[in-house]
């Protein structure tokens, strides 16, 4: 079996802290030992890599000028060609993720992905460029808002709201300008009580107790809980006395929004009607349904059901 390369992925927007960053990581003796790593730079910003910092010299810098680049052949010529044993990836934010993780050569795995915020820009990155924020926030394993002003917690509030919309695990610090670090530790309460005899789910938090579900399933499991959403009858994966329940969600825009449904289980299934509107009082058991889940899912179990109203907002969103 050929020896896996681990790939450090440093995502953002230009200006946003990746170099200097990557900068620090190769000027560490635990990290930069000597043995060759290729340094993939996909944007020119004002701050350039400074090679005499280096820990160790075997640190080959390349430039990947354009999207259309990132093949699986330029990028395992590129490490071969200077015996890399590390890759080290300063990515574009302009470019979607999905450009880089779909020709990643095979024996490359990304070991550790870091995205890193101005803070002062974050508000209007995310209004503006919402779908590109999402791409990045969504698999990093931690977000480093850096220029973060000293005291603002409504934007750390802020920030962890539409972070956790997103990636309920990463871990997200806040650097002041004079590098003081702090990590968010906000724990937010569900906005429906888990612990009622029935917890009642409002149309504004589908997305909310759908992520949350499929997250911790087993937190659910016993639980009763109430809510509306759109059935599906007419589906292979599921066998005879089951169904489909779920919302339209809207993870970033108008062009991200996906049907995210649960399996249901009730006898009278069949004589729902298709895509129609209708709420559910169920208890939550986990089961294995393959063509639907992974190991174990979620599934409601109904104890009651009936036609519904369209609600006011039918996408549902996280915030």
């Amino acid at each position: 079996m050929a020896k896996q390369i681990p790939v450090y992925l440093f995502t953002g927007f230009l200006e946003s802290g990746k170099t200097r960053f990557a900068q620090e990581t190769l000027g560490d003796k635990t990290f930069n030992n000597g043995e060759p790593i290729l340094l993939l730079v996909c944007e020119e910003g004002l701050e350039e890599y400074d090679p005499t910092e280096f820990a160790a010299p075997n640190v080959y810098i390349r430039a990947v000028e354009k999207e259309s680049e990132l093949t699986e052949e330029r990028l395992e010529s590129l490490r071969r060609a200077c015996g890399a044993q590390y890759v080290m990836v300063e990515y574009n934010g302009m470019w979607m993720l999905d450009s880089l993780y779909s020709h990643l050569p095979r024996d490359w795995a990304v070991a550790q992905e870091f995205l890193f915020i101005d803070a002062r820009t974050f508000l209007n990155y995310n209004n503006n460029m919402r779908q590109l924020m999402v791409d990045k926030m969504q698999s990093c394993e931690l977000a480093v808002l850096n220029r973060f002003p000293a005291g603002d917690e409504d934007l750390k509030m802020q920030a962890h709201k539409i972070i956790r919309a997103v990636n309920r695990r990463c871990d997200i610090a806040f650097e002041t300008p004079d590098g003081k670090i702090s990590y968010d530790e906000i724990q937010l309460p569900l906005p429906y009580d888990l612990d009622a005899p029935v917890a009642e789910i409002q149309d504004a938090d589908y997305a909310i107790f759908f992520q949350d579900i499929m997250e911790e399933p087993e937190k659910y499991r016993g639980k009763t809980v109430a809510l509306k959403g759109r059935a599906v009858i007419r589906s292979r994966s599921l066998k005879p006395g089951y169904f489909f329940l779920g919302r339209d969600v809207m993870t970033c825009c108008v062009n991200d929004i996906r049907f995210l449904p649960l399996a249901a289980e009730w006898k009278d299934a069949g004589t729902l009607k298709n895509l129609a509107w209708y709420t559910v009082t169920a208890q939550v058991g986990l089961e294995s349904l393959p063509r639907v889940y992974d190991g174990q899912g979620p599934v409601l179990r109904v104890q009651s059901i009936k036609p519904a109203s369209v609600p006011e907002q039918e996408v549902a969103t996280f915030y």
